[in-house]
């Protein structure tokens, strides 16, 4: 286990939490902002993807696990991230649709919060997110984060602006 919260804990992604990827990533309205629901190869990129991240740099998206029932409902974690001309640490998250609503991303992204400031020591932390994403971007308010900037990434053929929210060390610190 990575993170605890009141009601998730979160954890790394393995090859066995494939069919629950897939029950996320093969959705096509949770997958809206990417345009599209992916394939099983995509899934299974994804996946080697976060498992690559782990060996690389100690964090990446992770498993968020359903404490009451130990279902896998969604992912969310950290990751470096382009930005512009630069490298960001960012806090992403995407979970099961029969799972919205409920509170879980936020619980979910502020113990990666956390986990950013306190056991990586980073100074910043952002969600970037496309400009459409109004859950995604309430997700980031409700964490603290306010919208710093623009830009438009190509993702599939097509142009997508996203925002970046961002909080940082400091703003988090108590007076």
């Amino acid at each position: 286990m990575i993170l605890e919260t009141e009601r998730l804990y979160l954890r790394e992604m393995n090859q066995a939490d494939f069919g629950s990827l897939c029950d996320i990533l093969q959705d096509e309205d949770t997958m809206y902002a990417y345009e599209g629901a992916f394939s099983d190869s995509e899934v299974q990129e994804w996946l080697d993807r976060q498992i690559s991240r782990y060996r690389k740099w100690g964090f990446g998206l992770w498993a968020v696990i359903l404490k009451e029932s130990d279902e896998m409902i969604g992912q969310c974690g950290l990751t470096m991230q382009p930005w512009k001309e630069e490298e960001v640490l960012e806090i992403g998250y995407l979970f099961n649709r029969s799972h919205w609503h409920k509170g879980y991303a936020s619980e979910a992204a502020a113990g990666c919060k956390k986990y950013a400031f306190e056991i990586l020591k980073a100074e910043e932390v952002c969600s970037i997110i496309r400009d459409t994403n109004l859950a995604s971007q309430n997700v980031a308010v409700r964490n603290g984060m306010t919208r710093a900037d623009t830009w438009t990434k190509h993702y599939r053929g097509i142009d997508m602006p996203h925002y970046r929210y961002v909080t940082d060390r400091l703003s988090r610190m108590p007076l």
